[in-house]
């Protein structure tokens, strides 16, 4: 993720559902700019370990008690949010981002919304992923 894409998460800790919704699903130079640092191989390898960790990520999500395990939760969004801003996947990042930074504050309500807006996120980028 470039500085100014990580600012701009930054500046969104707390974005308004309609903020998050609006976000891009995916910004396109994203992999481009990869691919050019690392390679077409390496980029696409890459890639399939960021779905699949993506993919094992949310399920984990879905495991962890919030009122038991809010530090685990927010560290695995942190790690979420930077793979996904890697490859350009912005929704799923601002997501992961407010999830990061709410994980103590959270009800169970608002973190299974988040969780179901996050899976939403991660579908979106995995439509407009064509190597997906």
């Amino acid at each position: 993720m470039t500085k100014a894409g990580q600012a701009m998460l930054e500046m969104t800790v707390a974005p308004s559902q309609a903020a998050l919704d609006a976000e891009p699903a995916r910004e396109p130079g994203a992999y481009a700019a990869l691919v050019r640092e690392i390679g077409e191989d390496g980029a696409g390898e890459v890639r399939a370990v960021f779905w699949g960790e993506t993919c094992a990520r949310l399920q984990l999500f879905r495991t962890l008690s919030l009122a038991h395990h809010p530090a685990k939760i927010a560290r695995e969004a942190h790690s979420l949010k930077s793979a996904a801003g890697t490859f350009g996947y912005l929704r799923l990042a601002a997501l992961a981002l407010r999830l990061e930074k709410t994980a103590e504050t959270l009800g169970e309500a608002e973190f299974s919304d988040l969780l179901e807006r996050m899976d939403a996120a991660y579908a979106a980028a995995r439509a407009q992923d064509p190597q997906a």
